[in-house]
């Protein structure tokens, strides 16, 4: 035999050129488990020698095969893959945290809104659940995007591997992987989950009016909320931190309609409504009260000083919310 022929022999297993057997030499299988795996990648292994300079051992896999750092998460009792390299962070939400627009479901994220998508493997129909506790924080192409998911499992290295051809299956998968017991799980495609998102729930409708609705409310995230949605529905937005700086705007210019916190620092909301509906020029533009009081005595308050519809922020429902927010400012 050559020295070819030699080296080949040696990594079908069972043959060592250890002359004793100790901890880590002489069971004739460490050649042998490196050729199992490179034919497991669907690959091969390649050995040179040359006496006094050494031998060479190369082993060759597909193109296809690339490791890859991934998050691990559990969703619908499944476990997939992340690439780690389109994760920014993670962080846990409660329902309270969950804001839902035309667009869809949304969280704050460091003052902007991102897009919530809720991962339901095997089940896209149920859309996003209000139980969310985790979500994992994806950039894709200057896009940010949260993925809700049951729990995080842990940061791992692993093989990439193309799917099946013949194998159905969702676009958002970008192939499997192999755990450590021999199972395949999926990884997922970051620009697919993104896209996925971009399917709009809805198209703003053509509502566009002349003039432009306040919000008043001393509550970023909520001025944030109320202004993402009326301006996806087509309506022009203005906004004041406090109802003093409101009714200052409100009788320097022409408005549709009020949109009104009711507890602020100085003058509340219901001071707010009593003011304007005083006034000769102001009494004709609808009030609308939103807060997280829901206090009967708060809603008849409500009444007695002229606002058009008291909405509750724990209740609250944008389709609801455009439909009112419509047919005030048509009148």
């Amino acid at each position: 035999m050559n020295a070819t022929q030699l080296l080949a022999l040696l990594v079908q297993g069972g043959i060592t050129t250890a002359s004793t057997v100790s901890e880590l030499a002489g069971r004739g299988v460490g050649l042998d488990v490196v050729r199992d795996t490179a034919q497991r990648l669907n690959g091969d292994i390649f050995t040179q020698t040359h006496a006094g300079r050494g031998t060479m051992i190369e082993l060759r896999v597909p193109l296809s095969l690339a490791s890859l750092d991934v998050l691990t998460v559990e969703a619908d009792g499944q476990l997939a893959a992340i690439p780690l390299g389109a994760v920014r962070r993670t962080l846990r939400v409660t329902a309270d945290d969950i804001i839902h627009s035309p667009q869809g479901t949304c969280i704050a994220i460091d003052g902007e809104l991102v897009p919530l998508l809720a991962l339901t493997l095997g089940n896209r129909d149920r859309g996003p659940q209000t139980s969310v506790r985790t979500a994992v924080i994806v950039s894709c192409a200057g896009e940010m995007l949260a993925v809700a998911v049951t729990r995080l499992c842990g940061i791992d290295t692993v093989v990439l591997r193309p799917l099946p051809a013949l194998a159905p299956v969702d676009p958002i998968v970008l192939g499997m992987h192999l755990d450590t017991e021999g199972a395949p799980r999926i990884v997922l495609d970051p620009e697919q989950l993104a896209s996925l998102q971009r399917q709009v729930i809805g198209t703003p409708t053509a509502m566009s009016r002349t003039l432009p609705i306040l919000i008043i409310d001393d509550s970023l995230t909520t001025r944030m909320l109320e202004s993402s949605i009326l301006e996806s529905a087509g309506f022009t937005v203005e906004m004041a931190t406090s109802a003093e700086e409101g009714l200052a705007m409100a009788r320097e210019r022409n408005y549709a309609l009020f949109l009104v916190d009711v507890e602020m620092p100085g003058m509340d909301g219901f001071g707010f409504v009593e003011q304007t509906r005083a006034d000769p020029e102001l009494r004709q533009v609808p009030s609308v009260l939103v807060t997280s009081r829901d206090a009967p005595e708060d809603r008849r308050r409500g009444v007695a000083v002229g606002a058009s519809a008291y909405i509750v922020k724990g209740d609250f429902d944008q389709v609801e919310f455009l439909q009112r927010v419509a047919e005030l400012v048509a009148r």
